[in-house]
């Protein structure tokens, strides 16, 4: 699914403008994905995996990610840029199963100095209208682990709801165990 050029204005009066990826953005989502990694521990990205984003194979795979969430129906990425550089990406996926296809899973990643620009706030309303536009879809979904108070905050304001822990989910470099914790918002 492709998602048209949009301007927004962030809080501090800037510009950015949220697309679709395009395989030209590929080294920077992947640099992205990169820094993210080391930012936070908050993501399930780990720097000690970088061997995956490098080099052919990494730049490959990236390609394949792109082209499918363009190509899918049931896919919508968007990415954000501020003054030409890549701040961050969200996604919407659908489930098509009979029994799941009213619930869809959403996602949002920033590098931490776009943080408290009002991105990701603008980045969960695209994704709650597109999940309106397409219609049938009763609930979005999230996961995020414990300990992530400046994500537990964007994503009450938004409206979800805590449902479910899953204990001991992520073991951090230096041993801790965090649990993840599950999401809900009622469309």
């Amino acid at each position: 699914m492709t998602f048209p050029p949009k301007t927004i204005t962030l809080k501090d009066g800037r510009k950015a403008i949220f697309r679709s990826p395009e395989l030209s953005d590929c080294p920077a989502l992947i640099d992205y994905l990169l820094t993210t990694a080391t930012e936070t521990d908050f993501l399930m990205s780990d720097p000690r995996e970088s061997g995956r984003w490098e080099g052919e194979e990494g730049l490959r795979r990236e390609e394949e990610i792109i082209e499918d969430n363009i190509s899918s129906p049931d896919k919508l990425m968007i990415c954000c840029f501020v003054d030409g550089e890549l701040a961050g990406n969200c996604f919407i996926s659908y489930n098509t199963r009979v029994k799941t296809a009213h619930r869809a899973t959403v996602g949002v990643g920033l590098i931490k100095k776009y943080w408290g620009l009002g991105i990701g706030t603008a980045m969960f309303n695209e994704l709650i209208q597109n999940a309106y536009e397409r219609g049938g879809i009763m609930q979005l979904e999230l996961d995020y682990l414990e300990g992530n108070t400046r994500a537990l905050g964007l994503y009450t304001k938004m409206g979800f709801k805590e449902v479910a822990h899953k204990p001991n989910a992520v073991k951090l470099a230096d041993g801790r165990l965090l649990d993840e914790i599950s999401m809900v918002k009622t469309l």
